[in-house]
């Protein structure tokens, strides 16, 4: 092949269409130079102080916020600061990433899966009080509940939340999808005994790495940077009664979170004016359904998501995307069909199981231009 048809070829290539890309928002370079200039790089700062000062603020729920390195980190400390240790159960929801179970591994617990229910694809109640009752009866009460906000929409909060406090159950209220979403008016993560944001790269903000822990009083924070920073002793040298993490931010990163959250508003807005976009131009296929907010409930449309009729169908127009070099997703394959959790128990009605085989996560980042969206819309109507 000549030169010049290698170059034809070549121009032939669309540009990448990413399911959810970073997007930066102009001060982030600011505040991570401020951390250079001062030599503040380590894992502690005006920075953390800062982003967790503002992440506070933005809840608007007298939380108290440690930044940490991971949602996931999050997940782990709230487990363990709320007691769960080798031989508990810990119910979780089964429709979700595994960073929402795999900390419960870790210490040694036991997950037991609950499924969803269809109207916010999160945790069914009905379910959630079944597998409870369920468990007491064979002798093991659940140490915790992990409820998640998936794709962003709130869970059914008063149900989930009445149920939890009628057994005495504390929730780690997963939000890691969910900054920026709201219940009655008031921001996720702030209603779980303790709520964790996650700000990895492909987040509705992002801190290249990172997340959060948001706890109801003071002491539950200072308890989670403890453990974060290798549970060194009060000493002057390095002494340790308890297990510790490396687990905390750096000031480098929460430099870029800063940044990030000066512009979290207007990300909120443009997903969810992508929702809008593919509702409008997609909404009146047959082939094609979204997920709706319930009457209450404000999602920040981290990821929109449609349902097809059938696995075959949502594949069809996967692979069709994909043939065109534009990202998409299925949904979350359930964790109780996942292979490192087939074994524990589970309380499922095939609810997750459908939507994982029909459902696909269109291109959603806050960065999309109006071209890349017609784009996506042009291809899913074009193989419909």
């Amino acid at each position: 092949m000549n030169n010049q048809n290698q170059y034809a070829l070549k121009t032939m290539v669309h540009d990448k269409i990413w399911l959810s890309s970073p997007h930066m928002g102009g001060s982030e370079e600011t505040y991570v130079q401020e951390a250079f200039d001062t030599n503040w790089v380590a894992p502690l700062g005006p920075n953390v102080d800062n982003f967790e000062k503002t992440i506070a603020e933005y809840v608007n729920e007298s939380v108290y916020v440690a930044a940490l390195s991971s949602g996931t980190a999050a997940i782990h400390l709230a487990l363990q600061l709320l007691g769960v240790g080798p031989g508990d159960e810990v119910i979780c929801q089964s429709f979700t990433f595994s960073a929402s179970a795999n900390p419960i591994l870790y210490l040694g617990a036991t997950p037991v899966f609950v499924d969803s229910e269809k109207d916010t694809w999160n945790l069914s109640p009905d379910l959630l009080e079944k597998a409870i009752l369920d468990r007491m009866a064979n002798g093991k009460k659940p140490k915790a509940i992990v409820a998640v906000h998936l794709y962003g929409m709130p869970y059914k909060i008063d149900y989930i939340s009445r149920i939890a406090e009628n057994y005495g159950i504390p929730i780690v209220e997963d939000s890691a999808e969910a900054l920026g979403s709201a219940f009655k008016n008031r921001k996720c993560g702030s209603f779980g005994d303790i709520g964790i944001f996650s700000f990895n790269g492909n987040k509705i903000i992002t801190t290249s790495g990172g997340g959060a822990l948001l706890a109801k009083n003071e002491e539950i924070k200072k308890k989670a940077v403890f453990l974060a920073t290798q549970a060194r002793d009060d000493a002057p040298h390095y002494q340790h009664s308890s297990v510790g993490y490396n687990y905390r931010m750096s000031n480098i990163l929460a430099g870029i979170g800063r940044g990030q959250m000066e512009v979290l508003d207007d990300r909120v807005a443009a997903r969810r004016a992508n929702f809008e976009f593919y509702k409008e131009h997609l909404g009146h296929l047959v082939t094609i359904a979204f997920l709706e907010e319930p009457e209450g409930f404000f999602c920040n449309r981290w990821l929109t998501c449609v349902l097809t009729p059938s696995f075959t169908y949502r594949e069809k127009l996967r692979l069709a995307l994909l043939d065109e070099n534009i990202e998409s997703r299925p949904l979350w394959k359930p964790m109780h069909l996942q292979p490192i959790f087939t074994q524990y128990p589970n309380y499922s009605d095939g609810t997750s199981e459908n939507l994982f085989e029909r459902g696909l996560c269109l291109p959603s980042g806050s960065n999309l231009s109006k071209d890349d969206l017609k784009r996506t819309v042009a291809i899913i109507l074009k193989n419909r």
